[in-house]
């Protein structure tokens, strides 16, 4: 395995204090067909901080008419009040207006899904509770060759990192998704090479991939098995450094 030459070009780790906040839906709008884009807004969202691209909050969906409440940040770690605790699922922070104090974040529509569910009934003034970022990884901008291979899960994260990408970066991005509609999601990226594949082609087309010796970055998520398969592979199949692949699971098949 070969090492890439610039170590200052790895990322950087960022903590942040962890928060629960209680915010209330803005606006909704269906975007592509197959997302929800939910502006949450509230006073509560003061300090928030997201800095990495593919940042993860913990959205706490209440159950039927019930109202979430805020667990408490004791020395002794988070105190729950007594009771079930909510549902809980990750969603990537789209963007935060820290001036308007709103967050965007992006729900993929699906069935069977709590947080679908709760996105295709939300409405002006209902409530949600989120907790985190815990912290961020900090990723440069500037490599010369980036690769991003995701699912639906992923687009989100995706859609954040190109929009921070100068314009002459090389960057390619394969999605593995099943429902036409979505590609409007991402066409607004002329400047990215965006191809929509079977999880199939995905990996043929990584193992005949022409990589370059030096500032590259990958970045593969989606379904846990298929993203270490992936990973697993293409670290197998060329000389890459490590340091500069970044494989995680946004889900689990049950």
């Amino acid at each position: 395995m070969t090492t890439q030459n610039n170590k200052q070009k790895l990322a950087k780790r960022v903590k942040n204090e962890l928060k629960f906040r209680e915010l209330t839906v803005k606006n909704k709008q269906k975007i592509a067909g197959c997302f929800y884009r939910i502006i949450l807004a509230g006073e509560q969202l003061t300090g928030f901080s997201s800095q990495g691209f593919d940042d993860h909050v913990k959205v706490f969906f209440p159950a039927g008419n019930e109202k979430c409440v805020l667990p408490e940040i004791t020395r002794e770690g988070i105190v729950w009040p007594d009771g079930p605790r909510p549902a809980a699922r990750d969603y990537t922070p789209l963007s935060f207006d820290a001036a308007l104090n709103e967050l965007t974040i992006d729900f993929f529509i699906h069935e069977a899904g709590i947080a679908s569910q709760w996105a295709e009934s939300a409405k002006p003034g209902d409530t949600l509770m989120i907790g985190g970022p815990r912290g961020s990884l900090v990723v440069p901008v500037d490599y010369a060759w980036q690769l991003y291979v995701c699912d639906e899960s992923g687009l989100p994260a995706v859609r954040r990192r190109l929009l921070s990408l100068p314009k002459d970066i090389s960057v390619q991005v394969l999605v593995n998704c099943s429902q036409p509609q979505t590609q409007e999601y991402l066409s607004e990226f002329s400047h990215a090479h965006i191809e929509w594949l079977s999880r199939e082609s995905i990996a043929e087309k990584l193992q005949s991939l022409s990589v370059p010796a030096t500032d590259y970055y990958f970045w593969i998520t989606g379904e846990g098995e298929e993203v270490k398969q992936l990973s697993d592979d293409l670290l197998a199949t060329h000389s890459l450094d490590a340091d500069y692949l970044r494989a995680v699971a946004y889900w689990h098949k049950k």
